[in-house]
């Protein structure tokens, strides 16, 4: 990565050091929530992407589960179960899944990435489908364009990496503005996910300060953004996995499938050296449900404010909202 890039991502970690300034000064409480519409990559694909190449990809053979792209089902199952008893179902397979394995927000992939998830929203309006006001609408993205960033002579058709994320951010945030103009008043957005210690969370560090300013400038009138802090969860969860339900000593460095474990993966932070373990989502699940309460009572505010302390470094670093025109809750 260019050294302006390096800076450039030190510098967004030193101006959004403060903590976040929402519209009001607690999270709104969530409405009961009557549907769910996920958007995003294979951290959440449902099967779209094992629809597309005829269950070649990903393979169950490998231990692969039901088309996710882990061993188990992801965190947006595991809430679409708290909620409604059952897990998501792929777009493709006639469910409100729209997300694909390897899309990006940058409409720069070979599968369909944000705009063109989107699209296939708007086409399934056209076809008769109501947008749900009470409904939650989750947007997962980030993570591959980072991957973009990272990769050599890429992205050619960008000045340098910061104009790409600048982009992404930029679509991200566009994406957030178009859901609500179609009338979703509830929308779940997490941050860039990469948080390898190395130049990858520079990026990611980056590109959540571009989408912050993104989120800053839209005007959503009464719909609430729930903005979901990657980068803090996998920060707590290193220092401390026990209090995640996971062992003491998960392996943070190698995977499940490569150390020929599959499928007792529990004592694995990844799956494939991608992709979360199952056990990893049902701790990102329990986490969200936390913080947000999408399908439990909110916590006792001596329960926030601990959640509030969270990661000191990292966490401080994506929760700054400098705009009062929309109204966003941070994890």
């Amino acid at each position: 990565m260019p050294k302006t890039a390096m800076l450039a991502a030190v510098l967004v970690l030193g101006a959004m050091s403060a903590p976040a300034a929402a519209q009001g000064s607690t999270s709104p409480t969530p409405p009961p929530i009557t549907s769910l519409t996920v958007f995003g990559d294979s951290l959440v694909d449902a099967g779209n992407i094992f629809v597309t190449t005829g269950g070649a990809v990903p393979s169950p053979r490998d231990g692969y589960f039901q088309g996710r792209f882990t061993n188990g089902y992801d965190y947006t199952d595991l809430l679409s179960i708290a909620l409604f008893g059952t897990p998501t179902v792929a777009s493709l397979q006639g469910g409100t899944n729209f997300a694909f394995g390897g899309a990006r927000a940058t409409a720069t992939s070979g599968v369909p990435d944000l705009t063109e998830q989107l699209g296939f929203f708007r086409a399934s309006l056209a076809a008769g489908k109501t947008v749900d006001p009470t409904g939650l609408y989750i947007l997962n993205f980030g993570g591959n364009d980072i991957f973009a960033a990272l990769s050599d002579n890429y992205p050619s058709t960008y000045a340098n990496d910061s104009a790409f994320l600048l982009d992404a951010a930029r679509t991200y945030a566009n994406g957030v503005q178009e859901l609500s103009d179609l009338g979703a008043r509830n929308i779940f957005i997490t941050g860039f996910p990469n948080a390898t210690p190395n130049s990858a969370l520079l990026l990611s560090l980056e590109a959540n300060g571009y989408l912050q300013n993104a989120l800053g400038g839209l005007t959503l009138g009464d719909t609430n953004v729930y903005f979901y802090n990657y980068l803090d969860f996998f920060a707590r969860l290193q220092a401390n996995p026990t209090a995640f339900g996971l062992p003491q000593t998960i392996n943070f460095t190698g995977n499940c499938r490569a150390a020929g474990a599959v499928p007792n993966c529990d004592n694995f932070f990844s799956f494939d050296g991608t992709h979360p373990t199952a056990a990893v989502h049902q701790a990102l699940f329990r986490d969200i449900q936390t913080r947000f309460a999408f399908a439990a009572p909110v916590p006792e505010p001596s329960t926030w404010l601990m959640l509030i302390v969270g990661f000191a470094f990292v966490g401080a670093a994506l929760r700054r909202q400098r705009s009062a025109k929309v109204r966003v809750s941070y994890s």
